[in-house]
């Protein structure tokens, strides 16, 4: 299974593109935090015009520097908090790769670019839930295969 299956199973409508939320590195960590809440993600690429990558800013960004900064950090800058080196992958990657990349980097939410243009981004959630998907499938096929 291929990153662009995944991204096309997250999408309401498998022929629409998916939807990439960002969020501005000038933003602040409050509309961060609305953002996150709003959409119920655990990570945001930032991003100054929607396609580019300045860097990922995660739930666990925020919880590190508020015990370093305490309410204070509200009104700090996204990016002053976001993770700079974003590791990301392609639409074409296989999905067992992304997996071990995430797994080895201790990574929770890996941006998808194409061409130089984000156009998606998926969690270690969604990367399990097509492994489960594919091994079921698997498993039906031998099933079928033992029985007939």
């Amino acid at each position: 299974m291929l990153i662009s299956d995944v991204l096309r199973s997250k999408s309401r409508n498998s022929a629409d593109p998916p939807q990439v939320t960002t969020i501005e590195p000038d933003a602040t960590v409050r509309t961060l935090l609305a953002e996150l809440a709003k959409h119920n993600f655990g990570a945001l690429v930032v991003s100054p015009d929607g396609t580019t990558i300045s860097g990922i800013v995660s739930e666990r960004d925020v919880v590190r520097r508020l015990n370093e900064h305490g309410a204070a950090l509200l009104t700090q800058t996204v990016a002053s908090i976001m993770t700079v080196d974003v590791h990301t992958c392609r639409s074409s990657d296989d999905v067992a790769g992304i997996r071990q990349t995430m797994t080895d980097r201790r990574i929770r939410h890996l941006p998808v670019v194409d061409g130089g243009r984000l156009i998606g981004i998926v969690s270690i959630g969604d990367v399990v839930k097509s492994t489960i998907s594919e091994l079921e499938a698997e498993k039906e096929q031998l099933v079928g295969y033992i029985t007939s």
